[in-house]
């Protein structure tokens, strides 16, 4: 393990999981599958667990703008992703925000779940 804080894993809760599945996959171009095999139904970000990722699960979200935010790394540009994102429902918050490392927008999945579509800088 390591002594710096690290994210390893992360959580998103979700109200309908059929629902999010689809809108996380359409936006993230993404192939989640619901996971029923443990107490609680599921659906990992990635089918490689070994490394840090996350899942979706049924709970409840936190009232829109109060909960943590996630940044998830997009596979093309934050131009295409946010099309995405608002087709399938979501809402863009704010940005395009850029920092030395690439840009960012804040965004809201269809329960207020606030994350943020990561574009890194080009090399």
């Amino acid at each position: 393990m390591t002594t710096r804080p690290t994210a390893v894993w992360t959580e998103i809760p979700v109200t309908d999981l059929d629902d999010a599945i689809s809108f996380y996959s359409k936006v993230f171009e993404w192939q989640m599958m619901k996971d029923d095999s443990g107490p609680n139904p599921m659906a990992n970000f990635t089918a490689e667990t070994t490394g840090v990722s996350g899942h979706l699960y049924p709970g409840k979200p936190a009232a829109p703008g109060t909960g943590p935010t996630i940044h998830l790394a997009v596979p093309d540009t934050l131009a295409a992703a946010s099309d995405r994102l608002t087709a399938a429902g979501g809402t863009v918050v704010m940005g395009p925000i850029s920092i030395p490392v690439g840009s960012f927008l804040y965004c809201e999945d269809p329960d207020g779940n606030s994350i943020g579509l990561f574009e890194p800088k080009a090399a």
